[in-house]
């Protein structure tokens, strides 16, 4: 199946889930049909500012429209953060949209965990991942803690590139959620932050939140 993805939302993004994506359909000896329309980041970003999902769903399907025309069957937004606006996005989108919050949700219920940390954007762990998990709980950082990581998550998401003070951010709060608030593990709410955790050993156990989704989307374009 031809699949079409929103990227740009940021730069490290797109490549995390274009190169997941050869990964996969290379493994399974099967041709990947893909076409990447790019988003702006900021304009997302001032969106999310405002609560504005109408505004950024209307920019999203006019992308996925041309998606639509280049051939692709079914869509994909390339960002945990861009599916603050999905239910919007899913009522007027030109194609199907392999939604990454339900396919979360799926996936953590089969592995039984009860307790989760999550980090990512603000939007994100306010909501708690948009309140997509109701059968497991899950807690964020608070307070200060909570923008200290917002912050450096969208320096990053922004520059593409991790440095030492992002990583240590992130590890900070990793721990505090797993050793003071009793997560089982923390979710990488945000697809960014790969940069931080690849190859990396934090002192917690990690849940990447975007390569659940990309095993959906891979799911999709590999059917017949």
């Amino acid at each position: 199946m031809h699949i079409g993805l929103i990227g740009g939302i940021g730069p490290a993004a797109t490549d995390f889930y274009h190169r997941g994506l050869i990964e996969r359909h290379r493994a399974a000896d099967i041709p990947l049909d893909l076409t990447i329309a790019y988003a702006d980041v900021r304009e997302m970003s001032r969106n999310m500012i405002n609560k504005d999902p109408v505004r950024q769903a209307e920019t999203f399907a006019r992308l996925i429209g041309r998606l639509k025309a280049a051939g692709a069957e079914a869509a994909a937004v390339t960002s945990m953060g861009g599916h603050f606006c999905v239910r919007e996005l899913e009522a007027i989108s030109p194609l199907p949209i392999v939604n990454a919050i339900p396919e979360v949700r799926a996936a953590l219920v089969r592995r039984k965990h009860k307790r989760l940390g999550i980090i990512g954007t603000r939007t994100v762990m306010e909501s708690k991942l948009y309140g997509g998990v109701p059968a497991i709980e899950i807690v964020a950082p608070e307070g200060e803690a909570l923008e200290e990581v917002h912050s450096a998550y969208v320096e990053m998401a922004n520059a593409g590139r991790v440095t030492d003070r992002h990583r240590q951010i992130f590890f900070r709060a990793g721990r505090a959620l797993c050793r003071e608030r009793g997560a089982e593990a923390v979710l990488l709410g945000g697809t960014d932050l790969f940069l931080a955790f690849v190859a990396e050993t934090p002192g917690f156990a990690v849940i990447d939140c975007a390569d659940l989704h990309l095993d959906a989307i891979f799911a999709k374009s590999s059917a017949a």
